[in-house]
């Protein structure tokens, strides 16, 4: 008996010295980020000023783009995220909208409103996929192509819409999002002035609800109303202008959100496309880059632009929020599985040796580790193995300082592009960042370590977020 007490006091002081290693090194590297992004976006505004987009829009060298978005049971917000899609200011685009089987009435309200008819096109299945059943067009609106197909997920979706595009970028777009008229130029400028084949370009998204839309565009930013969608705002802007900036200046960009970016045609179909075993095939797609690009010798670059603007539907409800974070995390466990092999491998540079070690830590197993802590530290003051004055400096310390980041991140907001200009937005948003660590954060974090048991669990299940659609 003792020596079985002996293995658990030594099991819950090594427990105690992972918390502690999570907790430093977690908000270590989110302060570098911070720092780095704060430097990043204040020199790329400084640019802005110098830098319009007219040479983009009037070069004959300007790439032309396909925006591909796929959709599945999408008819509440198809035919509005379409229309805000055709009004795109771009000098050479092409829209395509892949119906992936929907039982509702996505693809017949798409051909009654753009009054589309069916027509035999060539098919290329560069990537295989399930069976294209048609393709719909309108002569009169030619940018315009509907793709009708078997169900077989997002990710096949995608690349049905991969094998029909003509041009070399595509641009990922989901169907619950609308882009600002000058978005796609924005997110373009870095891929154009780059001496290196970029290979990924991904700007900034933002949430949607609360806003108005009217013709397909946000005609007012505001808050929305409850503060479920409110804490999501901090968290969006927490997560692009910190996290994505930061991880872009320090070249171990691991994410860039499907629900808004461009990619390479040609590489994309070279390293095989969007994959199907996970849940999370943006993600997949980048590391898959990542790899394809150090095995073939390929000399790559992915990019971040905090300017352009996409906005998107955020989960309204405690049960859509539920499955949005679990897929999350279920997704991000799959790929650092299954791209293992990269890990601390000097072959793949910083995101080898840093960013995914970064990620599997902090974001997939730290999931874990803060969950067990709630739990663990209380029993471990009941025992006497930590002084309750030290675990109540340490929580609150810990708190504090997850408050000034998401702080950070407004403030930063502020300072530079100030899309909610009332200064009332600016105080609540300001309040919600200093209380997301109590109670927002501990919710969002039991749906992390929801998604980590069913990745243990082996599930592959993919949860549908249910859009109800942004009034206009």
């Amino acid at each position: 008996m003792e020596f079985w007490w002996q293995v658990f006091i030594h099991g819950m002081n090594m427990f105690n010295l992972l918390i502690v290693s999570y907790f430093f090194i977690g908000n270590g590297v989110y302060t570098l980020l911070m720092v780095l992004s704060l430097a990043a976006v204040w020199v790329y505004n400084r640019r802005l000023d110098y830098q319009g987009l007219d040479e983009i829009r009037e070069s004959p060298v300007t790439p032309p783009v396909t925006i591909v978005i796929p959709a599945w049971n999408e008819e509440q917000i198809i035919v509005e995220t379409t229309t805000s899609i055709l009004q795109t200011d771009y000098p050479s685009l092409e829209v395509v909208v892949v119906d992936d089987g929907s039982s509702d009435a996505t693809l017949t309200r798409l051909i009654e409103h753009f009054h589309l008819v069916k027509m035999d096109l060539i098919y290329r299945p560069h990537i295989p996929t399930k069976t294209v059943r048609g393709f719909y067009m309108n002569p009169d609106l030619p940018s315009l192509l509907v793709v009708s197909k078997d169900n077989g997920g997002k990710p096949d979706a995608l690349n049905a819409g991969i094998n029909v595009c003509r041009t070399p970028y595509f641009c990922t777009l989901d169907s619950d999002s609308i882009l600002e008229r000058d978005a796609l130029l924005r997110l373009m400028r870095p891929v154009i002035s780059s001496p290196v084949n970029t290979v990924a370009s991904g700007g900034i998204v933002r949430v949607l609800n609360g806003c108005e839309v009217r013709d397909g565009r946000v005609t007012k930013v505001a808050l929305p109303k409850s503060r479920l969608e409110q804490f999501q705002v901090v968290e969006y802007l927490r997560s692009f202008l910190f996290g994505r900036t930061g991880w872009d200046l320090l070249g171990g960009t691991l994410i860039v959100s499907g629900a808004f970016a461009v990619f390479h045609r040609e590489t994309v179909i070279e390293a095989g496309g969007f994959a199907h075993d996970t849940v999370t095939e943006d993600m997949d797609l980048v590391v898959q880059l990542h790899h394809w690009a150090a095995k073939n010798r390929r000399c790559i670059q992915m990019s971040f632009t905090s300017d352009p603007v996409c906005w998107t539907e955020c989960p309204a409800t405690l049960k859509m929020l539920g499955k949005q974070r679990r897929r999350w995390q279920l997704g991000l466990c799959q790929t650092l599985l299954k791209h293992c092999e990269m890990l601390f491998n000097r072959k793949y540079g910083l995101v080898g040796n840093f960013s995914l070690p970064f990620h599997l830590y902090v974001e997939a197993l730290g999931a874990v580790v803060e969950f067990l802590g709630y739990f663990m530290v209380p029993l471990a003051i009941i025992l006497g193995m930590v002084p309750a004055m030290l675990y109540l400096l340490f929580v609150l310390l810990s708190l504090a300082y997850g408050g000034l980041l998401s702080i950070g991140a407004v403030l930063l907001e502020e300072l530079t592009y100030r899309r909610y200009p009332q200064p009332r937005d600016l105080v609540k948003l300001l309040w919600f960042a200093f209380i997301e660590n109590i109670g927002y954060r501990q919710l969002v974090l039991y749906y992390r370590f929801e998604g980590v048991v069913r990745f243990l669990a082996g599930s592959r299940h993919w949860e549908k977020v249910t859009h109800i659609g942004i009034a206009s």
